[in-house]
């Protein structure tokens, strides 16, 4: 067995470049919490980057600093080989650093539990509640709002405010691990938590974050979910092969993609809309047409491609992580085998790769210039994503894709060759 399929040399590869890590504290902490690096996320406007460093610790970094240390770090290198290149966090337990007027703060969030799950989410004024009937709220967001929720391993969700560190809200109703949270991007913060209870949650912040529905569906574990760009369309996985779609508007299931022959593990959709990304413990990435429920293509993290038996199994090359890139071009997948792959949509091989240890979860910044994983020993490393110029056609299908469906597509009166360019079926 092997990772790369008999047409591909792992030596020919790109290797991608490495830029920097984010440690754990070396003091010792309380063993009864787990020190994995569960979640990794970016803020929307990219302003901040945050990770779960184990031992119930948040920390929320500005990520305008966490590049200039990686710069500062790499220049270091070059006058002397054995400057390490990372940004320590040995002072996070009780360090302060104190920032200049106006710039961004620094934090280290004590959770009180293991968290699993975690999310940015911003706040638009315009944006009214789905609760219309109420006029009297605890909480006013402004224009300027920036929130994080984290999910823990009691079955709570913790809501903070990214600026000033401080707890706003404390959600208690699953009944197990809240392994995975998704803002809607479309500014009304609504909150969606996927849990170990077999449900999802759907949240809104704006009425005080009462809870607006439960969505069941699931037989067992949910692990990810995620929205579509528009909010109106969520994807959740879990511990079985199927592969949930629901509307939003309505709160109903619309298909189940059929497709995995083991545990869906993490989706995400492109950031048109058009296409959703899924990574499941068969060895593959699935790319999928949500709409018409078709598989459009397969990236295979294992070679000759295992029976659904073997599958099905412990294979030793489970896929942990599934990440779109904002270019809408490349894909990033984390796998037990000690690989980050970089893929192009365009390709069944691998672009780029780079060697990475108990790889956990994975998130590209805002920008999609960077890509971030977590590992099990809490530390972040940080690697450059394959740069290419996008064609004006996938730029012109990206901007069409945004606001029409593949059936509406396929409504069109247009010649065939574009009509299959438009909905991916050529890539």
């Amino acid at each position: 067995m092997a990772s790369f399929p008999d047409c591909v040399n792992e030596n020919d590869l790109d290797k991608a470049k490495f830029i920097g890590e984010l440690l754990v504290p070396v003091a010792p902490f309380d063993q009864k919490s787990g020190r994995e690096a569960w979640t990794v996320a970016f803020a929307p406007n990219g302003s901040y980057f945050a990770w779960s460093q184990g031992h119930r610790i948040v920390r929320l970094i500005p990520w305008n600093k966490c590049l200039k240390s990686f710069s500062l770090s790499a220049g270091e290198e070059g006058t002397n080989p054995t400057s390490p290149r990372h940004l320590s966090r040995q002072n996070s337990d009780g360090g302060v650093t104190i920032p200049l007027a106006d710039e961004p703060r620094e934090h280290t969030i004590d959770c009180g539990d293991i968290v699993w799950g975690l999310a940015f989410g911003s706040s638009v004024p315009e944006k009214q509640s789905r609760c219309v009937n109420i006029e009297w709220h605890r909480f006013k967001f402004g224009q300027d709002q920036l929130l994080l929720a984290t999910g823990l391993n009691n079955g709570r969700i913790k809501i903070w405010d990214v600026y000033s560190g401080k707890l706003l809200l404390n959600l208690m109703d699953h009944t197990d691990v809240v392994r995975d949270l998704t803002f809607a991007p479309d500014g009304s913060l609504m909150l969606v938590s996927a849990s170990r209870d077999k449900t999802l949650r759907v949240w809104d912040l704006k009425d005080d974050g009462n809870m607006v529905k439960v969505l069941r569906g699931h037989q067992n574990w949910v692990h990810c979910s995620s929205f579509s760009p528009d909010s109106s369309i969520l994807c959740s996985v879990g511990a079985g092969k199927a592969v949930f779609i629901w509307n939003m508007d309505k709160f109903t299931l619309i298909r189940k993609l059929e497709g995995h022959h083991n545990d869906v593990v993490s989706c995400e959709f492109s950031p048109d809309g058009a296409l959703l990304a899924t990574a499941s413990y068969d060895t593959r990435v699935i790319v999928w047409d949500h709409h018409k429920a078709t598989i459009l293509l397969e990236l295979g993290h294992l070679f000759p491609p295992p029976s659904p038996i073997f599958a099905g199994g412990a294979n030793d090359r489970w896929v942990r992580s599934v990440s779109f890139c904002p270019d809408g071009r490349h894909i990033a997948s984390i796998t037990d085998d000690r690989f980050v792959r970089f893929w192009s949509i365009e390709e069944r091989a691998p672009q780029a790769i780079a060697s990475l240890s108990n790889g956990l979860c994975c998130a590209f910044s805002a920008e999609g210039s960077v890509l971030a994983a977590g590992t099990r020993d809490g530390s972040v490393h940080f690697w450059e994503a394959p740069r290419s110029i996008a064609s004006l056609q996938h730029m012109c299908r990206m901007a069409l894709r945004r606001v029409l469906t593949t059936q509406q597509v396929e409504a069109l009166a247009i010649p065939t060759p574009l009509q299959d360019y438009l909905t991916y079926r050529v890539i």
